[in-house]
């Protein structure tokens, strides 16, 4: 298969089209499978009670804000080194979705905290560098939207972007750099020392997220292409 095939913009919108339903459908699949173990087969916490549930949407979210992040950035790179209209319009693409999973983190980390610090909000390390990746996510969309030649706002954003790579190891090993009030991680690559009904929830829930954000990706570079090529003679002829 010619891969360089599908770099064209006008190929690769008619590709996501016909793929973001799938991505959508086993999205809703995966979320529902995952919502179910999270908070029916999964016991209840020693420690936390009920509450830790809240992980199951939590954690999922803070991944696939760091990994939409490491991707939007590698896009950038391809775009800044081989001057590729569609890795650029695919960064974009990605932004929101990137930035909204790192609002549900902090969002549902605060309500999380309540009951288990005593408050929505501490400025610790892991929670502050997570709020840095939400305002580096708009940073991006801000300074992609800021010139009116979208090629140079493609750069723009590009730098940025693996500017603010430095952000996610910081993310990641804020728990082992510093003392800090959040906890470590209980899944790594060397194993979990989770409940394999707790790990199997957020595993499926992980998931359930990665499919959501390829599909809106999708979704949302179709309008993108759309907007960029609207002069070109194929999407003239979309319209008749």
């Amino acid at each position: 298969m010619n891969w360089f095939f599908f770099a064209s913009p006008s190929t690769f919108y008619r590709l996501a089209g016909r793929m973001a339903p799938w991505f959508f459908a086993l999205a809703a699949v995966l979320g529902a499978a995952g919502l179910y173990v999270g908070l029916v087969v999964a016991p209840t916490d020693a420690q936390q009670g009920e509450v830790y549930r809240i992980i199951f949407i939590h954690v999922p979210a803070s991944w696939m804000s760091m990994f939409i992040y490491f991707v939007m950035a590698c896009y950038g790179a391809v775009s800044l080194t081989f001057n590729t209209r569609l890795a650029a319009m695919m960064a974009r693409a990605l932004a929101p979705t990137g930035a909204m999973f790192t609002f549900v983190a902090l969002w549902t980390g605060s309500f999380w905290g309540r009951p288990t610090w005593g408050t929505y909000w501490v400025w610790d390390a892991r929670i502050t560098s997570e709020l840095v990746l939400l305002f580096l996510y708009f940073g991006f969309i801000a300074l992609a939207n800021a010139f009116e030649d979208p090629r140079r706002g493609d750069r723009a954003a590009a730098l940025l972007a693996l500017i603010g790579l430095v952000n996610l190891p910081i993310i990641y090993f804020s728990v082992l750099w510093w003392n800090t009030l959040h906890q470590g991680s209980s899944v790594k690559l060397t194993g979990s020392t989770m409940h394999i009904a707790m790990l199997w929830g957020m595993l499926l829930m992980a998931f359930s997220f990665w499919m959501y954000s390829i599909g809106a990706s999708l979704t949302r570079v179709r309008a993108i292409i759309l907007d960029r090529e609207r002069r070109t003679h194929w999407v003239r002829g979309l319209a008749t």
